[in-house]
């Protein structure tokens, strides 16, 4: 699979607009190469680079979207402030709200790790308040693919 953004470069700066200092809009995505037998995509934004003096490997989660067609190409930007797809379920973010939460890192420069799975099943409604371990545990022997974009913000 293959997962980019028309506003979003792996390895490249996240533009303000998708951050905390913008809209905090979430940014567009689309991808391609959806294995055959995929029965639900996922999608988690995360950044493995947020200080936690008492977690130091804490990995800070800012969206969690699971259950979406397969037949679904892309997530328009701000999709998260929006209806998701018909049939999807988000997640909390790390701050213990639902949706995307965008990049607004404390000091230096962090990275954003958006990955989509492709998934052999479809995720059972996990309830209002699901986390990303939560949703980790439901696709544990189901990821039949993965694609990951990474962008990077410094305020």
């Amino acid at each position: 699979m293959e997962l980019t953004s028309a506003s979003l470069v792996h390895g490249g700066e996240i533009p303000v607009r998708h951050t905390c200092d913008g809209a905090d809009t979430s940014p567009p995505l689309a991808w391609l190469g959806v294995p055959a037998g995929t029965q639900s995509l996922a999608l988690i934004v995360d950044d493995p680079d947020a200080p936690d003096p008492a977690a130091p490997k804490r990995v800070w989660v800012h969206w969690v979207l699971y259950n979406i067609a397969p037949t679904v190409r892309a997530l328009a930007e701000g999709a998260a402030h929006s209806p998701v797809p018909a049939g999807a379920r988000e997640g909390l973010n790390d701050s213990g709200e639902l949706g995307y939460e965008g990049p607004c890192p404390p000091i230096g420069r962090h990275r954003y790790f958006h990955t989509l799975y492709a998934l052999d099943v479809e995720v059972p409604d996990l309830g209002p308040r699901a986390t990303r371990k939560d949703l980790d545990e439901a696709m544990k022997g189901h990821i039949l693919d993965r694609a990951t974009l990474m962008g990077t913000y410094q305020r």
